[in-house]
């Protein structure tokens, strides 16, 4: 497989490896996707023309109105819909599901965001898209099927108030003018 390069990185954070794949990357379309594919990869045809002409960048969302969540605790579901409702406020109204670990970037949406990307846990797709938004492009929520995985590495009160500062900080970024390209 001569597309396939392996990267090893001395940082570690989500958010730093997917900066770093990212910006590696090759290609018309760049497409993350969560290790534990909760999402069914034959879904990803859904981010990608021509079903999604014009978009910038395809958020997979478990809230837009055709998607399903599958086997997903009630309780994790709340905590999930709370965190929204702070990312809404501070950082990224009208956007319901920020977090959904699967995301499609344009080569030149991805040439854009990915420079200007600070976050390295977890609260970078929050910043990912405040990027996207602050440069004028073209967010999508595109509905998918999602099955809950209990093997997740998150714990969800250790990280809440680290989360809730992030939102914090990339709301003062965003406005000094930090993520404009």
């Amino acid at each position: 497989m001569p597309e396939l390069r392996l990267l090893e990185l001395t940082e570690p954070g989500k958010g730093n490896a997917i900066q770093h794949g990212m910006l590696q990357a090759r290609g018309a379309w760049r497409f993350m996707a969560d290790a534990d594919l909760s999402m069914p990869i034959a879904q990803v045809s859904r981010f990608l023309p021509p079903q999604l002409e014009g978009a910038e960048v395809a958020i997979a969302s478990r809230e837009a109105k055709g998607a399903r969540r599958i086997t997903e605790p009630r309780f994790r579901h709340f905590v999930g819909r709370v965190f929204n409702l702070l990312v809404q406020v501070l950082v990224l109204p009208g956007i319901q599901d920020s977090q959904c670990g699967f995301k499609c970037f344009t080569a030149e949406a991805a040439a854009l965001i990915f420079p200007l990307q600070t976050e390295k846990g977890w609260s970078f797709d929050v910043e990912l898209l405040a990027i996207a938004r602050e440069n004028g492009l073209k967010i999508v929520e595109v509905p998918i099927d999602w099955t809950y995985s209990a093997g997740s590495r998150m714990n969800v009160f250790k990280e809440a108030f680290r989360m809730a500062g992030d939102l914090l900080r990339i709301r003062r970024k965003r406005s000094v003018g930090a993520y404009r390209a």
